[in-house]
């Protein structure tokens, strides 16, 4: 690399420094510079729904990403600890690129779409999963996450139920004290907490 293109690829500055101490290059990420410290620390301050939520705090992506897990779990009962951590990690790039709300996401072109899979591949390499999931898994997170999108937009984000189903499909039928517990908004503190205990069960 020549001197005067690495001045310029400085100055663009693509990449993000971490609490853990690490620098993390968005257009190009290296698994070694992913930590679970780093990416729960950064989803539980990272707003769903723009922050368009009731509650005292924030509905962070990090309490989202533990319901879609339970919503998984109560689906598909026996499902695999690798699947469970799929699920879990599914919208772990947004510790650096935040949550967009998807119709934003829709009017972009696709760099945006680009630099998410990119990182999402190389999180899933960092803990053990393969870059691309397999299709069959893939659709099983993204009914979990409707389930979870339906009860976030009905609970929290003031939609109607005919509204959430017609986006988002049906109610996944978590028992009263489970959307108790999960649709209340969180502490940070606590949404990471509980973000590394789960990380911790399902990472082996």
């Amino acid at each position: 690399m020549t001197a005067k293109k690495a001045a310029r690829n400085e100055e663009v500055r693509a990449w993000q420094r971490m609490l853990s101490g690490r620098r993390l290059d968005l257009l190009d990420p290296s698994p070694l510079d992913i930590e679970i410290g780093d990416i729960a620390h950064g989803l539980a301050r990272v707003a769903r729904w723009n922050g368009q939520t009731l509650g005292a705090h924030i509905f962070s992506v990090a309490q989202h990403t533990l319901l879609v897990e339970t919503v998984l779990r109560h689906e598909t009962p026996r499902v695999d600890q690798r699947v469970r951590l799929a699920a879990l990690l599914h919208d772990a790039p947004e510790y650096v690129i935040g949550d967009m709300i998807s119709p934003f996401k829709a009017v972009l072109d696709g760099h945006y779409k680009a630099v998410e899979k990119r990182l999402l591949g190389a999180i899933h390499i960092r803990f053990g999963l393969p870059p691309v999931l397999p299709d069959d898994i893939t659709q099983a997170i993204k009914a979990a996450d409707r389930g979870a999108a339906y009860l976030e937009a009905t609970e929290l984000a003031g939609f109607s139920a005919s509204e959430a189903r017609r986006l988002f499909g049906k109610d996944p039928g978590l028992s009263d004290s489970v959307r108790r517990d999960y649709l209340t908004p969180w502490t940070a503190a606590r949404a990471e907490k509980q973000f590394l205990e789960r990380f911790g069960a399902v990472f082996a």
